[in-house]
């Protein structure tokens, strides 16, 4: 084929059935999505446009204008080697890229599938030979990044999200349930300046005020443990002007593995002795002092708390926290409510490295340049997909993944991996179910990080969806293929389960743990519980943990290197059969309760709930987190 040449008419839709039966044979069908732009998924199938036209079509609106240079390669399969075809440069760029992702996954599925049911195979093939993950990975965590609450970052990856599942074919909307406070995340210059100069590792937590582009520079000061809260207030002036170290300094940076694999059995005790030792020092596990921090009789909570509050009162020129997660060089970034004192988060390294020089009163300065932006309330959305229902449309089958993340990285394992699994299983749905017998929904939430604020106001506000839920899948914990999924305390639900986990193909049953137990209701924890609280059949998907807690839960390392593609693949392709099963199910799932009481008498345990857990009032404002 010649520079400039087509497979066919240039701007043609293609059936969707002919788009399957001619992909591997069919060339990469590439457009341009802005934020707002509804594109046809097939409507440019088969161009391969010359880099004149490419400029001549911009121009006169014939072509989506490209938007913030993301491109989007629609329903890739197998790409070509690019060759002169795709003549604008930055097509050739974009998908060159695309192609060397796609590389080390193109060719290792072709096992057998061992099922009798043509959907199920069919959802198989198009999410084993077709997957955009990795070009959606590229556009959602390097291009957009984290989706903080009341950020304009998520905002627009909402946009993205609509405009994405517009380009499936598939209705999609940003549904306004609130405010949230706003923020805007600069840059963090942050260096040790006295006695030696070092830049030090570390970042403003989320919502922190800025220094308004100007150096801010103070000495530091340890916070003190107090007899009682009326000592804390007598020494506060003691912390004017000063950045206060409010967190407990670790004895060791090194993983506890690391420790458990290489000490001698007396090193290994030791350090031990030492770790209990500062947790009651500074009190809570690992040192994070609960609801009195070293008897100040105010809490850090989630970064600073109230305590951050009242040393900013105090005249404290800014607060140091540190909060390891646990694996090499991971700590936790989460949040403040201070308005004036900028707080940052340190490596578990350099905050060792600044409290030392502190303690040894050897007088070290910290200076700071942060460059953020408080903005007051903003509107805040739950990004909500659809394919309706053709027999029953008023019962509901719903895809649950929360879509905000803290903003120390990127957002990719909490929980962006599960917004690519369920964007993808619905493109597949699309494919081979564009008529569910249920209306099957995904829902993105934001405010999930903010103890499931979105999630509860959409149940909140569609009593429709409580009254017809069939089924609710969320996934919320990591990049891992789902390992197991437990029924909620719905004895109803357990026995459905049973039944859909039966009819998958044996390369997906082997894989998912189910005792076929109702178990028990979860108590909160992630956005399923907005639903199970109600007494509905919700299902939690558990992934297999890849160090999960260690290294990327609410840290700075949880960036797109850390997804594992074949896992992920795999979640979307379960996802979408759960999905189709529970959709076609010939019955509901009834409402029955597990009984918490025999639970309790046959288990022995403490940790069964004596009563079914309460649903919580979403706030559709921003309620602080200071305790």
């Amino acid at each position: 084929m010649k520079c400039g040449e087509t497979t066919g008419a240039t701007n043609e839709a293609l059936p969707a059935s002919e788009a399957v039966r001619s992909a591997r044979r069919a060339p990469s069908k590439v457009g341009w999505l802005a934020n707002t732009h509804s594109t046809d998924p097939l409507e440019y199938a088969g161009a391969a446009p010359h880099a004149s036209s490419c400029r001549r079509n911009w121009r006169s609106g014939g072509w989506p204008p490209p938007a913030r240079n993301l491109p989007v390669v629609l329903d890739v399969i197998r790409l070509p080697v690019i060759t002169c075809e795709f003549a604008c440069s930055a097509w050739r760029r974009s998908t060159i890229v695309t192609t060397l992702m796609l590389a080390p996954f193109a060719g290792g599925h072709s096992q057998t599938l061992a099922t009798n049911d043509p959907i199920i195979q069919q959802i198989w093939a198009i999410g084993t030979d077709s997957s955009p993950l990795p070009r959606l990975s590229a556009q959602l965590f390097d291009s957009i990044g984290p989706r903080l609450t009341g950020t304009t970052s998520l905002r627009g990856g909402q946009d993205w999200l609509v405009a994405t599942y517009r380009a499936f074919g598939i209705p999609a909307r940003n549904e306004r349930y609130g405010t949230w406070r706003g923020w805007r995340r600069g840059y963090s210059h942050i260096d040790l300046v006295a006695p030696r100069v070092r830049s030090l590792e570390g970042t403003m937590l989320a919502y922190s005020p800025g220094t308004g582009r100007r150096d801010l520079t103070a000495t530091t000061i340890i916070l003190p443990r107090f007899a009682d809260s009326t000592a804390f207030v007598k020494w506060l002036p003691s912390a004017r002007g000063k950045f206060v170290l409010v967190s407990a300094p670790q004895p060791t940076c090194r993983p506890h593995d690391d420790w458990a694999k290489n000490a001698t059995v007396a090193a290994l005790a030791g350090m031990e002795r030492l770790r209990d030792s500062v947790q009651r020092e500074w009190g809570g596990a690992g040192g994070a002092g609960g609801a009195n921090v070293r008897g100040t009789g105010y809490s850090l909570a989630r970064g600073t708390g109230e305590l951050g509050l009242r040393l900013e009162q105090g005249g404290a020129a800014g607060i140091i926290t540190s909060s390891p997660s646990g694996g090499w060089g991971t700590y936790q970034v989460n949040e403040t409510y201070n308005r004036r004192a900028p707080a940052i988060v340190l490596s578990c390294e350099d905050y060792g490295l600044v409290f030392r020089l502190t303690e040894n009163k050897q007088h070290p300065a910290v200076r700071l340049n942060l460059d953020a932006r408080l903005m007051g309330e903003r509107p805040v959305f739950n990004t909500v997909a659809e394919l309706k229902g053709a027999e029953t449309p008023d019962e509901f089958v719903v895809f649950s993944a929360h879509f905000d993340s803290w903003d120390g990285a990127s957002g990719a394992t909490d929980n962006g991996t599960a917004t690519l699994m369920v964007l993808e299983a619905m493109r597949i749905l699309k494919r081979v179910l564009p008529h569910p017998r249920r209306t099957i929904l995904a829902g993105h939430w934001s405010g999930e990080e903010n103890h499931e604020v979105g999630s509860r106001a959409f149940a909140e506000d569609h009593p429709e969806i409580l009254q017809g839920l069939q089924a609710l899948f969320n996934q919320d914990n990591g990049t891992g293929r789902t390992e197991d999924i437990e029924a909620q305390g719905l004895p109803n639900s357990a026995e459905h389960l049973k039944g859909w986990l039966a009819t998958l193909p044996p390369e997906l049953n082997a894989q998912v743990q189910f005792d076929g137990e109702p178990g028990l209701p979860k108590t909160g924890g992630s956005d399923d519980f907005a639903f199970s609280c109600h007494g509905l059949p919700t299902f939690r998907l558990g992934a297999r943990v890849w160090d999960y807690w260690e290294y990327t839960w609410h840290s700075n390392r949880d960036t797109p290197d850390k997804i594992v593609f074949e896992d992920l693949e795999s979640n979307a392709k379960l996802a979408a059969m759960l999905a189709y099963l529970a959709s076609e199910d010939p019955a509901m799932i009834t409402r029955e309760r597990v009984d918490l009481a025999a639970e309790a008498a046959r288990r022995g345990s403490a940790a069964v709930p004596t009563s079914w857990p309460v649903c919580e009032t979403a706030p559709r404002s921003t309620l602080p987190r200071l305790k």
